[in-house]
């Protein structure tokens, strides 16, 4: 006869399956099914970003055999239609955000590539660059309103899983708070590309002019990987990614 007081397991996550496999001890987690329970109640309650439904978009744009590039945000953006699950990333049609105009200026000061008139980085994703926030839910208008709940634990052991993969990683650490998780990366395997945060706060005293396409274009090439096109495709709509 079953437990009575025994809770039900806490569904799987729409991801695919390299992720699912790679990340499978997390989700027997007492903290897995504590954050879900959270973002269920915070969805009833308030409007939550990303939609459901995008909020692994990440991991389905870049599959876990395929990650060639981590580049690790912090918190998705809280603007009405603004996240989608890429960090850094915003639709076609939705304006371009500071930080992403910094990061287009230094790119086009890297690499000669003209900013991109939308915000949508899908081809990066689609090439093997993960980007993956710290925390992956927001409420509108309340920017690190989820932090603390548990996603941290869940990227934490996502940035884990690929510091474990058999192939070198680049992984980008924009700012201090993504400076701090280098503790989960294997030095002596991947590379690391650092400097301040591309917000508009830290972007002018360590952001711009610190090159971090051509390091990463670089660190590929030297570990027998093709470089990244950095460039965004403007004919690109909005769509489900």
């Amino acid at each position: 006869m079953p437990d009575l007081f025994e809770t039900e397991p806490c569904p799987l996550p729409a991801l695919p399956p390299s992720w699912l496999a790679a990340l499978a001890d997390e989700f027997r987690k007492p903290y897995w099914a504590e954050l879900q329970a959270f973002i269920a109640k915070e969805r009833d309650g308030f409007t939550i970003f990303p939609p459901d439904e995008e909020v692994f978009t990440a991991f389905h744009l870049t599959p876990y055999e395929s990650v060639r590039v981590l580049i690790l945000g912090q918190d998705p953006y809280p603007g009405e239609g603004q996240a989608h699950g890429l960090s850094f990333s915003v639709k076609p049609g939705i304006k371009i955000p500071a930080s992403l105009r910094n990061i287009y200026q230094e790119l086009k000061d890297d690499l000669e590539i003209e900013p991109a008139k939308i915000g949508h980085l899908a081809n990066w994703a689609k090439q093997g660059v993960l980007m993956l926030n710290a925390v992956l839910t927001v409420r509108a208008g309340e920017a690190n309103s989820h932090k603390g709940q548990g996603w941290e634990l869940f990227t934490d052991a996502v940035i884990r899983a690929v510091s474990a993969k058999p192939e070198p990683v680049v992984f980008v650490l924009w700012g201090g708070y993504a400076q701090k998780k280098v503790k989960l990366i294997d030095a002596s395997r991947h590379a690391t590309v650092q400097s301040a945060h591309p917000s508009p706060l830290s972007a002018h005293t360590g952001f711009i002019g610190s090159k971090p396409f051509s390091k990463m274009n670089a660190a590929l090439l030297q570990r027998g990987f093709d470089e990244i096109d950095w460039r965004v495709d403007n004919r690109l709509r909005a769509s489900k990614d």
